[in-house]
């Protein structure tokens, strides 16, 4: 199963302002460490080498950084800037053909902290026959986020982003894997954001997966100050 993954890490990051004035947000560090860097990490030791990223905000430093990357060997990261944002899946749609050699995406949003075995979800989404699986984690404030609702063999069955009234507390944690038909779907609806426009119309054709690690989208200064204090138990010293 030959696999790619498509890092979206193109989003400005007003919330972490003052420090996303200068610092991409992608690049934003926690103990130390760029986040884009803990999911390269992520990808090297799932064996998942090819690697399309989009850029915007501070692109130049973006770049730079993934040249340091591509000298190491591990990964092949390709950049793909975009001057006016597309959307999560306006990414997708733009880099249709990006994935025509691949059997299955990855598909991961930057701006999250985890600790997540890529391959454990690697293997879990090919042993089932749905063409989507969805990582979800749960929220400790469900309206703000995207909520979804399982059946007893974990396939979803009902998705809403930020609910007034959510039906459960899994919510979406940005890290998908699809099959290539369905990569290829989503480029042809020529939509501009996954969670509002395209997870909807795969509900009944998407697993969940809830595993157990550590996972925490560092969207607010809070966020990344909580992190800071996390980072020491969930990952070890080598990984700094």
């Amino acid at each position: 199963m030959f696999a790619k993954a498509l890092i979206l890490a193109g989003g400005i990051g007003s919330r972490l302002r003052p420090i996303t004035d200068s610092i991409p947000k992608c690049l934003v560090p926690v103990a130390g460490k760029p986040m884009l860097d803990y999911w390269f990490d992520a990808l090297a030791k799932a064996e998942v080498r090819d690697v399309l990223i989009n850029t915007h905000h501070l692109a130049p430093i973006v770049r730079e950084h993934l040249a340091t990357i591509n000298s190491q060997g591990q990964l092949r990261v390709q950049e793909f800037y975009e001057p006016n944002l597309l959307g999560s899946a306006g990414t997708v749609h733009a880099n249709r053909d990006w994935a025509s050699d691949a059997d299955v995406i990855l598909i991961i949003y930057a701006d999250n902290l985890s600790t997540v075995n890529l391959g454990d979800m690697l293997r879990l989404h090919g042993s089932h026959d749905e063409p989507f699986t969805m990582m979800l984690f749960h929220a400790p404030n469900p309206s703000a986020c995207g909520i979804a609702e399982t059946d007893e063999s974990m396939r979803i069955v009902g998705f809403d982003e930020k609910p007034k009234a959510p039906k459960s507390d899994l919510a979406n944690s940005g890290l998908y894997v699809l099959d290539a038909d369905a990569y290829r779907e989503i480029a042809d609806m020529n939509a501009f954001d996954l969670g509002m426009e395209v997870i909807p119309r795969f509900v009944g054709r998407m697993r969940a997966w809830v595993p157990n690690c550590y996972h925490r989208d560092i969207g607010t200064l809070e966020s990344l100050q909580q992190a800071e204090l996390d980072a020491p138990h969930y990952f070890s010293a080598t990984q700094f």
